[in-house]
């Protein structure tokens, strides 16, 4: 798994430098230039207050709300930064996570808040990548219908994968895939039959007996998706693009399926930055904005996931080591 992913990442890495060489390293440090110190604010805001929103989502789909908030902050900020840094297909950042809160909730319980959220964070995906398709099909906007056909079609895959998950969650089928990880040596260790049937408890109460934590948890995510469209937004103002908030946000929906589609690829390298000039010259707008567009995104990714492996390690110097228990025990079905 681990060459595979490698394999990926030094083929994204060839077509993204394949993109810069055919658009031209000009157009990007014009782009650039524009910017100024507008880099700095944009790195850091409004990236924080989706932050804030995507860990009140994980709050939610916590068992009980005992954890400090800015002990969850930083569980989450480390958990994504060392998805973002290391080849695990984003299940090393999920048990780095559970490791975190070791101290506030029991490790099964952090193991089910991990495997709701992921799951709420891609369903608001899913919600949040329809909204983007609606107002692409209803708003005035001179877009290729290849776009529109692509992100439909995104939408239903994306729809039947998320549905297929939670299909799984609902009937207690999480503990035998880990066990069936196990087996296949991607995940090591084992939780035994009673830690995988509490796990699955865990799941199905989440579910179906607490729908309004549920509901909040896709809330907040989806408030998080909709605060990126912002960023885009910005983005693409301080680039010299004047586009219209809607234009903005068809971008973040066709940029969420890419990282759906494009969840074993490490960081996305290649595909993002390939996807968002697609979409930018579908859409009329010019290609070496798209590319300069996902440069800055790529910026502010470093410096959070920067941020993100400061913490952590602040965090583990201050804990004295011990076993962290049992390996996450589902995959996750795409990486948001």
């Amino acid at each position: 798994m681990t060459r595979l992913r490698l394999v990926l990442l030094c083929a994204g890495a060839a077509f993204f430098a394949l993109l810069v060489a055919r658009i031209g390293p000009e157009a990007i440090t014009s782009a650039f230039g524009r910017l100024s110190w507008r880099l700095l604010v944009l790195v850091w805001f409004p990236f924080a207050l989706g932050n804030v929103c995507d860990t009140l989502g994980w709050r939610f789909a916590l068992p009980r709300r005992s954890i400090p908030f800015g002990a969850l902050f930083v569980a989450r900020l480390g958990g994504e930064a060392f998805n973002a840094t290391t080849p695990t297909a984003s299940v090393g950042g999920e048990t780095v996570k559970v490791a975190l809160i070791r101290d506030h909730v029991d490790y099964r319980e952090g193991v089910v808040s991990v495997i709701a959220a992921k799951t709420t964070i891609t369903v608001s995906q899913v919600l949040f990548g329809a909204v983007g398709w609606v107002l692409l099909l209803l708003a005035p906007l001179e877009a290729d219908p290849l776009l529109v056909r692509t992100l439909g079609w995104a939408l239903v895959i994306e729809g039947l994968a998320v549905s297929g998950f939670v299909a799984v969650q609902l009937a207690g089928l999480v503990g035998g895939a880990g066990r069936l990880l196990v087996r296949l040596g991607i995940v090591t260790g084992h939780a035994g039959p009673e830690g995988s049937r509490r796990i699955d408890e865990g799941l199905a109460t989440f579910y179906r007996r607490q729908p309004w934590r549920l509901g909040l948890s896709v809330g907040f995510h989806f408030l998080g998706w909709a605060i990126s469209a912002l960023e885009t937004y910005a983005i693409l103002l301080c680039l010299g693009e004047p586009v219209q908030l809607v234009t903005a946000i068809v971008i973040e929906a066709a940029g969420t399926a890419v990282r759906f589609a494009s969840f074993m690829v490490p960081a996305h390298l290649g595909a993002l930055e390939g996807g968002y000039v697609a979409t930018f010259v579908m859409l009329g707008l010019d290609a070496g904005a798209g590319l300069s567009f996902s440069l800055v995104r790529r910026i502010r990714e470093a410096a959070w996931a920067g941020l993100g492996v400061l913490l952590l390690a602040l965090v583990r110097a201050k804990r004295s080591p011990r076993p962290i228990g049992e390996p996450l025990e589902a995959a996750t079905i795409g990486e948001p």
